[in-house]
């Protein structure tokens, strides 16, 4: 069975920063291209940041402009989303997802205060 786990989501002030987590299990993180998705409320979902397998190429939504950075443990087979310098506007539920596959994480609740 095939499970997403993310973690790390929480309460910041705007300038603050946060590591999110993504475990996998029932799959080798590293044989998948993994992407993180976020949704604020009343907002679609908007594509964050993606991690390839094999040669780590990373990709990033424009809005990041550098401050989000994704990473990957492979001994770890977890993904990370380190987030830095956050405004109010990165408020929203974050998941990450082998799209390819199909597999969503359940999400973890980012809120940024002012």
């Amino acid at each position: 069975q095939v499970q997403l786990v993310e973690s790390g989501g929480g309460w910041v002030q705007a300038g603050g920063s946060l590591r999110l987590s993504c475990a996998a299990s029932g799959l080798t993180a590293s044989s998948y291209r993994l992407d993180w998705f976020r949704q604020a409320p009343g907002k679609d979902r908007e594509f964050v940041a993606a991690i390839s397998w094999g040669r780590t190429y990373t990709s990033y939504a424009a809005f990041v402009k550098g401050r989000f950075t994704i990473s990957r443990d492979n001994a770890k087979n977890t993904v990370y989303l380190q987030m830095n310098s956050l405004t109010p506007e990165d408020t929203a539920i974050y998941t990450c997802a082998v799209v390819a596959r199909g597999y969503w994480g359940q999400g973890t609740q980012v809120t940024v205060s002012s």
